[in-house]
């Protein structure tokens, strides 16, 4: 049988069964090859184990005890749960027909894994699918644009704000970034650790959408984390990042007429810092979105409501948080 030696780190494997023994049986072939094995038991668990890590591939039973597996099928592909190269296999317990595999397929999963399970077929598979998975990984790592949104990732942003820096640096400028994001709820599906629960996809193509639509051909929009963005702005000191991030939440509010009509059930938070001389500034690109950052948090966790915060030197303990 096929063994993995694709990565540095293990493979990772999600199953979603209900059924200890599938789990068990999927456990004795894939483990003793490398795997490893992330058991879940229902839709939630599943959801809360792939949200916490992406897998490297996943298993789903056709019938969970909260939901169908070829619904969970198409929110891990049509939702984006999961990037476009993560192989997800929907098991059934029967050999599947010419329709399970159509179904299976028209669902979003990659094969019908049937019984009884073949498993140097399943190994088979998994050693072409991972390997290709890993391999995309590391090609999205290393690039500059986030795939769902087309704006900056986070090493794409760094990047490009260290530019923007040197540029307000040679001509005595001003330098300033902003953060936004919307307000979610602590996660308390099961598995939930009380962190914010991700913004669903729709949302963060809006909030992308109309942040292209808003900002200066000159600043620079990046994707942080999987809610919140950052814009990078050259001439914009303190003061006028203030009014960019009320311009910036108004062209999102007004996105909401426009193909994103429930962009207005959510809340935004803002934070935001700017120097008005960044040559005699005495941080880097890197502390500007760190105090940024900490003006968010700040935002977020104020019981007086304020949406937008700028930093002040009394956050400081916020940036190692």
């Amino acid at each position: 049988m096929p063994t993995i030696a694709v990565s540095a780190r293990p493979a990772d494997v999600v199953i979603a069964s209900k059924h200890e023994w599938i789990s068990r049986s999927l456990a004795s072939i894939l483990g003793p090859q490398g795997y490893v094995l992330r058991k879940t038991y229902n839709r939630a668990q599943a959801l809360a184990q792939i949200r916490r890590a992406a897998p490297d591939a996943v298993i789903i039973d056709e019938q969970l005890p909260d939901g169908d597996g070829y619904v969970l099928c198409r929110e891990l592909t049509e939702e984006g749960r999961v990037s476009p190269s993560t192989p997800v296999f929907l098991a059934l317990p029967r050999p599947p027909t010419r329709r399970d595999r159509l179904a299976a397929l028209r669902a979003g999963a990659w094969a019908c894994l049937g019984e009884p399970l073949d498993a140097e077929e399943l190994l088979a598979a998994l050693d072409v699918y991972v390997p290709a998975k890993l391999d995309a990984d590391q090609a999205r790592t290393q690039g500059l644009v986030d795939e769902v949104t087309g704006v900056y990732n986070v090493r794409g942003l760094t990047l490009r704000a260290q530019e923007l820096a040197a540029q307000a640096t040679r001509r005595h400028s001003a330098l300033c970034c902003v953060l936004l994001a919307p307000d979610t709820e602590p996660d308390a599906g099961a598995g939930g650790d009380g962190r914010p629960s991700e913004a669903p996809l729709w949302l963060v193509r809006g909030l992308a959408t109309a942040l292209r639509a808003a900002a200066r051909q000159s600043d620079a929009i990046g994707r942080l984390d999987a809610n919140a963005f950052a814009v990078v702005a050259v001439d914009t000191d303190a003061a006028q990042a203030r009014r960019l991030a009320e311009r910036l939440a108004t062209a999102i509010l007004a996105e909401a007429d426009s193909p994103f009509p429930a962009l207005h059930r959510f809340r935004l938070r803002a934070g935001f810092h700017g120097v008005s001389d960044f040559h005699v500034a005495s941080i880097d690109s890197d502390e500007l979105m760190l105090r940024a950052t900490a003006a968010l948090r700040k935002a977020q966790t104020d019981s007086g409501g304020a949406w937008l915060r700028s930093f002040d030197e009394g956050e400081r303990d916020l940036l190692s948080d």
